[in-house]
């Protein structure tokens, strides 16, 4: 059991994702015990078993389920001599499967006071936070010191660098129409979860017809939360933190 640890401690380590798979009940005949452990990952590969054969063989799949769900689930199997070879007789035996996921992550595109102030929030709530900003004073570890990554980088480029998946959210908080603008077009190729930009109603509107004269569908950013952040007439950079934060939450726990 101790491999399976070791191994969770490396996946997490690498961003990598997988499921564990402990037995939290059994009655009469079952293969294995309670607490018995199986480490899955979403080709199927297993580290430990929770007694092989058809049982074994389903719970792989629930597991990779979960992994692409990201949420935990509890399953009863109900055997029986037939379908598991050996038994002596029936039993049941109920399995807890834990996603191992890594925490989303929020992508700062702009590294000015307001996302001094979001990151600050999304460290309490344990976000994993990534600043881009094309200056070095303004994206350094002085300022951001709970970030898990800083770049400085022209922000077009910075997306080729960048894993964006469906557990990222991209806040676009720049200096410049221009650079929000671009930053977006960018953002909207990717697979986000969640995408919002700042900026006035009249700014948003501008910047939205020049992306939708160069080809980008009308659906598409009407996906985009512009003005960024939940009205709650906020005016200081704190606040308008608290309103970003709260958007993004609502969304994290939204079904997918």
């Amino acid at each position: 059991m101790l491999d399976i640890y070791r191994e969770i401690v490396e996946i997490i380590k690498s961003g990598q994702v997988a499921a564990l798979v402990t037995i939290i009940d059994t009655n009469d005949s079952t293969p294995r015990g309670i607490a018995t452990k199986m480490l899955v990952k979403p080709d199927g590969n297993i580290t430990g078993t929770i007694g092989g054969g058809s049982v074994e063989a389903e719970a792989i799949k629930i597991a990779i389920k979960a992994i692409q769900n990201g949420k935990p689930l509890r399953h009863q199997f109900v055997l029986s001599p037939d379908k598991e070879p050996g038994m002596a007789c029936g039993g049941k035996m109920e399995i807890f499967v834990e996603p191992i996921v890594q925490p989303p992550t929020i992508y700062m595109f702009g590294a000015g006071h307001i996302s001094v102030m979001l990151a600050k929030i999304c460290k309490l709530l344990e976000f994993r936070i990534v600043v881009i900003d094309d200056r070095k004073d303004y994206a350094s570890k002085e300022r951001f010191p709970d970030a898990d990554l800083i770049m400085t980088e022209d922000f077009e480029n910075a997306f080729s660098q960048l894993p964006i998946d469906k557990h990222s959210y991209i806040v676009i908080v720049t200096r410049s129409h221009h650079g929000d603008e671009r930053i977006l077009n960018k953002a909207l190729l990717t697979k986000a979860r969640y995408i919002g930009m700042i900026g006035s109603k009249s700014k948003v509107k501008t910047i939205f017809n020049n992306l939708t004269a160069k080809g980008v569908k009308t659906d598409i950013l009407e996906e985009v939360h512009a003005p960024i952040g939940l009205e709650i007439n906020a005016e200081t950079p704190e606040e308008i933190a608290i309103s970003i934060i709260a958007e993004i939450i609502k969304v994290y726990r939204s079904p997918s």
